[in-house]
Parts: C-alpha cells; sequence; structure tokens
C-alpha cells in the first residue's frame, strides 16, 4: 500500500468542486448542499459501501447540508424488506442520520413513466421491438454506429404503444422505450439507450401494479432532480455515463439539475466486494450469514467488534481519488488498533489454559489486587482482581527446556504475574503421557503488585486468572476469508481462496467472572492477545463467547 499521505492525495476534491459550485457565481449559489445516498435494497451495506455513504453524509455535513437515504428498489427481481431494515441499522451505527428525508425509488414510478410520455412527445424517445438478440447484433462498434429500424416510428404510434406496454398487452421482453439521442455516439450509453422494459413481476412494494420498470440510468437522474438534489456522487464507473444523466435532466420537466461527481470505489486486499459473491457465500454456506464477522458487510464487522470510530477514520484517512486503487487490509485493522488502543478496558484471559499452583500460598487464603482499566483513560478507574493459590496461566508461558531468549516460566526462573506478585517456577507435573498439566512456583510475599519500578532485573511478565474465581467461555480467533490478495483476479474462482483457516474456535477458556455481563458494544483488551468483544448473537452469561476483533500486533507499514 502507498504511504498514508499519498493516500491523501486528492482527497478534498469533491470538496473543491462543491466550494465552487455554491460561491457567489457558481452553479449552485446561495442553495443548501444537498446529497443523497442511494443504496440497492438487494444485500447488505459492506465497508465498500461505507466510502460511498461517508462521502454522501460527510459532504453535506461538511458544507452545512442534508443528504436524503433512497432505497434504490427499481429492480424488482432483487429486493427485501430484510435489507431495507439493515442499511438503516447499519447507517445510524455509524453516526449519520437523514432526518425525515427517507425515500424509495418505486416512490417516483408514476412521475418517471409522465416524464417518459413526454419524452415521447417531444419526438426524443420511441418504443423499439428489437429482441434482445437484435439489440446486441445491431449495436454498432467503434466507428460503425448503431441500428434500429423503429428510430422514425411515428409519436402517436410510440405513445400508444408505451401505454399498451403499462396495461400488459405484450409479452415480457417483446418492446422497449428508447432514448432517441444518437445511434453514431462514440460512448455507447449514448446510442439511444433503454429506458424503460418489461417484467412480468412482483415489485416487494408495488406489488403487481406495474409490469413495466425504468432503467436505473433514466430513473436515478429523474429522482436527484425530484428531491432538489445539488450533488449526485457516485462511483467512477458511472462517468460515461454522465452524459446520459445530464441528457435525462436536461430534457425533461424536473425542478433542478444536479450535478454528477465520481469517485474511485474502495478495494480492499484479501477479499471481495461484488454482492452477488457475498451472497453466494452466505447462501452456500461458506460462512454463517451475512453478520458472520470474516464478511466485509458492516454488520458482520460490527459484530467482529469494529467500531464506528475506526472505521469512519479509515475511510476519511484513505481520501477521495479519481484513480482506482487498493488497500491494505492491514490498514482497516491499524485503524481498528488506534481506536481500540485509547478506547478499550484492559482485562486477563487466558485461551490456552495450563495450570500454575503457587506452592508456598495458603490454601484458604484468597486477596484483591487492584487494576487500571487502561493506562490511556485514568478516569476509567481501577477493577478489583481475585488472586489465590490456584491460578491459569497461558501454556506457551511455559516451557520445561527453554528456548534461546525465553524469558518467561521455566525451572529455575522468575516472572512477574501481571499486578500480583513475583514467582519462581519449581517444576511442573506431567500426566501419563508426559505432557504438562500443571505448573508448580512460588511467590515472593514482599513482592506484592509487581510492580517493574521495585528494581527487580525480571524480564518476564504473564498475565493469569484466578482458578477459583474465573469463567469458561468459547473465544473465537478470526483471519483474512480468503488466503489469495485478489481472489477476484482473472480467471480465478474466489471460491478457490477460501482460508480454511479463517475462522478458529477456543473452548474452555478462562477470562475475569465479570466478562460473563459483557455487552457486544463493550470493547476489552485481552492482555498479550488482541482486542475482543462478546458475541451479539451467541454469547450469554452461561455461555460467553468472544470475538478477536484484531491482534495486538501491527502489520501495517506506512
Amino acid at each position: 500500500m502507498a504511504e498514508e499521505a499519498k493516500l491523501n492525495e486528492n482527497k478534498n476534491f469533491i470538496h473543491s468542486f462543491v466550494a465552487e459550485d455554491i460561491a457567489p457565481g457558481g452553479r449552485f449559489e446561495g442553495m443548501q448542499v444537498h446529497t443523497r445516498f442511494p443504496p440497492e435494497p438487494n444485500g447488505y451495506l459492506h465497508i465498500g459501501h461505507c466510502k460511498a455513504l461517508i462521502i454522501d453524509f460527510g459532504t453535506a455535513e461538511k458544507f452545512g447540508g442534508i443528504c436524503n437515504l433512497r432505497m434504490d428498489d427499481t429492480n424488482p427481481a432483487k429486493e427485501d424488506t430484510e435489507y431495507v431494515e439493515a442499511i438503516q441499522e447499519d447507517i445510524h451505527w455509524l453516526g449519520f442520520d437523514w432526518g425525515d428525508r427517507f425515500f424509495y425509488g418505486s416512490d417516483y414510478f408514476e412521475k418517471t413513466y409522465e416524464l417518459a410520455e413526454e419524452l415521447i412527445q417531444k419526438g426524443l424517445a420511441y418504443v423499439c421491438e428489437m429482441s434482445p438478440e437484435e439489440f446486441k447484433a445491431n449495436r454498432g462498434d467503434i466507428g460503425v454506429p448503431a441500428k434500429s429500424p423503429y428510430r422514425d416510428r411515428p409519436i402517436e404510434e410510440s405513445l400508444d404503444l408505451f401505454r399498451r406496454m403499462r396495461a400488459g398487452e405484450f409479452p415480457e421482453g417483446s418492446k422497449t422505450l428508447r432514448a432517441k439521442i444518437d445511434l453514431a455516439s462514440g460512448n455507447f450509453n449514448m446510442r439511444d439507450p433503454v429506458l424503460y422494459r418489461i417484467r412480468y413481476i412482483e415489485h416487494h412494494r408495488q406489488g403487481t401494479k406495474w409490469c413495466i420498470f425504468p432503467m436505473y440510468d433514466f430513473a436515478h437522474p429523474i429522482q436527484d432532480a425530484l428531491e432538489g438534489i445539488t450533488h449526485s456522487l457516485c462511483s467512477l464507473e458511472y462517468e460515461e455515463h454522465r452524459p446520459l444523466y445530464d441528457w435525462v435532466v436536461n430534457n425533461v420537466s424536473v425542478p433542478s439539475r444536479p450535478r454528477q461527481i465520481e469517485f474511485a470505489r474502495l478495494s480492499i486486499d484479501h477479499t471481495v466486494m461484488s454482492k452477488r459473491k457475498l451472497r453466494q457465500l452466505v447462501e452456500q454456506g461458506y460462512v454463517s450469514g451475512w453478520d458472520d464477522p470474516r464478511m466485509p458487510t458492516l454488520c458482520g464487522m460490527r459484530r467482529r467488534g469494529y467500531t464506528p470510530a475506526s472505521i469512519r477514520n479509515f475511510c476519511e484517512r484513505i481520501g477521495v481519488a479519481k484513480n482506482p486503487s487498493v488497500v491494505e487490509y492491514a490498514f482497516l485493522e491499524h485503524c481498528l488498533r488506534e481506536d481500540l488502543n485509547e478506547s478499550a478496558r484492559r482485562v486477563m484471559a487466558v485461551l490456552n489454559p495450563l495450570k500454575l499452583t503457587v506452592t508456598n500460598y495458603p490454601e484458604n487464603k484468597s486477596e484483591e489486587f487492584s487494576v487500571e482499566n487502561n493506562p490511556n483513560k485514568p478516569e476509567d478507574g481501577e477493577r478489583i482482581v481475585p488472586f489465590s493459590r490456584n491460578l491459569w496461566i497461558e501454556a506457551e508461558d511455559f516451557m520445561e527446556e527453554p528456548a534461546k531468549k525465553y524469558f518467561r516460566l521455566f525451572p529455575g526462573n522468575e516472572v512477574r504475574l501481571k499486578g500480583a506478585y513475583v514467582v519462581k517456577c519449581t517444576g511442573c507435573v506431567k500426566d501419563e503421557n508426559g505432557q504438562v498439566v500443571e505448573v508448580l512456583c512460588e511467590y515472593d510475599p514482599n513482592s506484592r503488585g509487581g510492580d517493574p519500578a521495585d528494581g527487580r532485573k525480571i524480564k518476564g511478565t504473564i498475565h493469569w486468572v484466578d482458578a477459583e474465581s474465573c469463567a469458561d467461555a468459547e473465544v473465537r480467533l478470526y483471519d483474512n476469508l480468503f488466503t489469495d490478495a485478489d481472489p477476484d483476479a482473472g480467471d480465478k474462482n474466489f471460491l478457490d481462496c477460501l482460508n480454511p483457516d479463517s475462522l478458529t474456535v477456543l473452548s474452555h477458556c478462562k477470562v475475569e467472572k465479570s466478562l460473563i455481563y459483557a455487552e457486544p458494544s463493550d470493547r476489552f483488551q485481552f492482555m498479550r492477545q488482541g482486542y475482543f468483544c462478546a458475541d451479539s448473537k451467541d454469547s450469554t452469561p452461561e455461555h460467553p463467547v468472544f470475538n478477536r476483533a484484531v491482534s495486538l500486533k501491527d502489520s501495517y507499514k506506512p
């Protein structure tokens, strides 16, 4: 990934255009900046949509304007109310709101139809009867104009046929309404594009009222204009469609003339952004659902432990550019670590437990230690951690025969138990198979608090939990869903790039008992392990489940 400074190049080019437009003499002088976010309700929002969402709402916010939320439900084959509700939830979670400006593209079906008739009456649209195969055969090529034998059809005839199309008199696919623009245009989007097609399918809101539906390139500029949008911000693939956008709003009777501005989509390595492919992952059972924490969906990232602040910061820092680029997933994780390092409460949890017995500690004794919740937030105070003779530590924190530069527990070595005492390893207990099942140690009663400032030269500090007061928990560790940095490239089947180790489930982990009451919105740093949150679906006080949002190790290199 390029340096962060390079990512920020031209990050404000949209803001520069908007500022020019509302300045004295600009095309929107004296007007309030008005944007819109128009998601298609055929799936859940993912991190790629998030960039567009932040640009749309953020631009309005920056200029004291407003942003509409409009469901683009012009394609009746794919929409579902479930997705509408999920989209709204995700936008609110990120901290944006559309007030009372919530619309559906289908709200404008009647008006869009009227404007189509207006184009026919102006001689700017006609009914075409070419089949899809004929349409393809006659679309022409570079330097070769397209053809349509119906282009000069009389206005009255096209108007009659169009009304009969609406009435359901013709088979699906037998007729279309096309704009009459330029069959020889070098921009193929302007070669008399289709404005309406016949579809006999039930719409999720309109039912069977309509059997003709407008194409996106016709409906979208009309919807923008009817809502008084000043700036229609969209991804780069619509740049070649902009002449058609302008043609539509300039040739129908609408109250405003929005300006379309394009920006490069967000692409991240080791993932896919196609809704079709994400849907395939869900429907074929490769993931547990749209909110699987390995998915790039906002609901999946929220469940995994991502915060709204980290995602907004990520999108703002990569900037807005005209040229497509791929951002490292590691940078997204870097932004999350920065946020959680400042905000997450520190706790102790043992993921691969090994028993530690403090042999010289009284059997019936226990005591409590006060431990700081977050060194970066003194206002978060301290919590009480119990301590007794029997503890749990990480299995990797003991080696009977230590490797070079191993400073944790091994016979004869001392370590600090985080926040408690200094202990010295005296040996271990093995089972019949020779596996270590218990580590033995003695504590120094004069080292209470385990403060490294006491002057003792002890190189190792390990975390622990009290065996008498901890709770069992399930912990889920996540890695990239795909092993390939670009699973979409070339002729690859993205399913062949799935990472078999993208999820590791650890049972019988040991955590501080207070964590059984954790809420999904709570974020924790499990000391030396990473940042975690309680799973929003599966975690209960009887069976706490924690998802690792991100490890402590930062692989991002700016």
